[in-house]
């Protein structure tokens, strides 16, 4: 596992604004040691994207003149790495100095450096600062934040996930209850969580607990998520689960992981919390 003893990983560590272009500061951090963990081999239960905004994207024109975007990365769930926040919002500042011809001269530079560290393409779409298609999403489906539960202490475990074998139900919940912690730096990452599935059915508390479980928790956005789509397709037996988690802001990048057991099934975009 990642750890905050590796010297190349900047994370947690004081550094200085980047004057100059420097694809090589972007780190990758590989999906598979967390995924050992979950017991998950190459042939994996699910598919789906890392989704990433980032709000401080910015280059200058010909002219020498800012160009201001914000930019919706897709990293495939298939690609061998993670690349790890830090240095991404790194290396996007270290583009800020930078001339490009035009948007498309800038996306293919920046979509080439994330996808040779990724390991897969990576796809960018770029959008004016004040794009409508950068409002958040409203949520489908019931709440769970007002369900009584006993928070305790300890770490998320799937049988707290307590189902109705033999009651097969499909529905779609939401809670915006959910903080894991940072695997290097200890800090708080906050999220709302959102799932539709068909399978045993769940007992909202229970799940509502477990969410609330992942506030002791240290991993990745990325692996959390993996974490919970592995537990609650694996209790309910489902026919099909699409999770997605929509953590908050941090460093001018917020990141939704979206998992599927449906290749076709598209992530929702941001949410208005982000």
């Amino acid at each position: 596992m990642v750890s905050g003893e590796d010297q190349e990983l900047l994370l947690g560590r004081h550094t200085p604004v980047l004057q100059e272009y420097a694809p090589q500061i972007l780190y990758p951090i590989p999906r598979h040691l967390a995924r050992q963990n979950l017991g998950l081999s190459d042939a994996l239960p699910f598919q789906g994207v890392d989704l990433w905004h980032a709000y401080e994207l910015s280059w200058l024109d010909k002219s020498g003149k800012p160009v201001v975007r914000v930019g919706r990365f897709s990293v495939p769930a298939t690609s061998p790495n993670i690349v790890e926040s830090k240095s991404f919002k790194l290396y996007l500042n270290s583009l800020n100095n930078s001339q490009f011809s035009c948007d498309e001269d800038a996306r293919g530079t920046i979509t080439t450096d994330i996808s040779a560290v990724a390991g897969a393409d990576v796809t960018l779409r770029l959008y004016a600062a004040d794009d409508p298609a950068l409002a958040g999403a409203t949520l489908q489906g019931e709440c769970l934040d007002e369900c009584t539960i006993e928070p305790r202490r300890g770490e998320p475990d799937a049988m707290q996930l307590e189902v109705q074998p033999g009651n097969v139900v499909e529905e779609v919940l939401y809670s915006h209850l959910l903080r894991s912690l940072c695997p290097v730096t200890g800090q708080p990452d906050w999220a709302t969580v959102w799932l539709h599935y068909r399978g045993s059915a769940i007992m909202h508390g229970s799940l509502l607990q477990y969410i609330v479980a992942y506030r002791e928790h240290q991993e990745f956005h990325e692996q959390c998520l993996e974490r919970m789509f592995t537990d609650i397709s694996m209790r309910c037996d489902v026919d099909f689960l699409h999770i997605q988690a929509f953590y908050t802001r941090r460093g001018g990048l917020d990141i939704s992981p979206f998992r599927s057991t449906d290749g076709n099934a598209q992530p929702l975009p941001r949410l208005n919390r982000q």
